[in-house]
Order: C-alpha cells, then structure tokens, then sequence
C-alpha cells in the first residue's frame, strides 16, 4: 500500500512539472509574439530581415543574452529597451519557446 502511495505521489509530481514547463513555453510563445516577432519572428525572420532568427538556439545563450541586454552589459539600443521590459520569468519563457523551435537553414 505505501509503494502505491508513493507511485501515485511521483506520477503526480510528474505530471505537475511538465504542465509547468509546457505553459511557460505557451507563455513564451504570447511574448515572443509582443516583443520578439516583428524583427526575429516567431519560428523565422522575413527574408531580407537583418536580425538573426532565434529559433532553435541554445536556451542558456538567449537567457544569457536577453538578460545582458536587459541589464546593459551588452550594449544595443533597440534590445537594451526591449529586454528592459522582460522579468526573469519573461526571459526564462522566452528563452524556452525560441529554444524549443525548429531552426530552419
């Protein structure tokens, strides 16, 4: 009886953490579509967009990267205002959509 306790404690505690990460990724992907898409895209950039498409990047990189523009380290007028915008949790989100895309060559 305790094992089965113990199972159904787990399988829950499963369930739970990827329900979580699967909504950050929605709430990566609402974001993404507000502050990221109109230069990166959501998946691809257009064709003749000078930015660098974000799909399938490393996800520790783009954290990295928006938290260095957000916090000035790295220096970019037009990401230094955007990621200002973005709480830790944003970023993390963000970062998890963009990473979770397939990159297109």
């Amino acid at each position: 009886m305790r094992a089965l306790i113990i199972t159904g404690a787990l399988l829950v505690g499963t369930f739970a953490a990827s329900n979580a990460s699967a909504a950050s990724i929605y709430a990566g992907q609402a974001r993404a579509a507000q502050v990221c898409s109109h230069c990166h895209g959501l998946r691809t950039p257009s064709a003749d967009a000078p930015f660098p498409s974000l799909a399938g990047r490393d996800v520790e990189y783009l954290q990295m990267a928006l938290k260095q523009y957000r916090d000035k380290t790295r220096k970019s007028d037009i990401m230094n205002a955007i990621a200002g915008s973005m709480s830790d949790n944003d970023i993390e989100n963000v970062a998890a959509y963009y990473a979770r895309q397939k990159a297109n060559p």
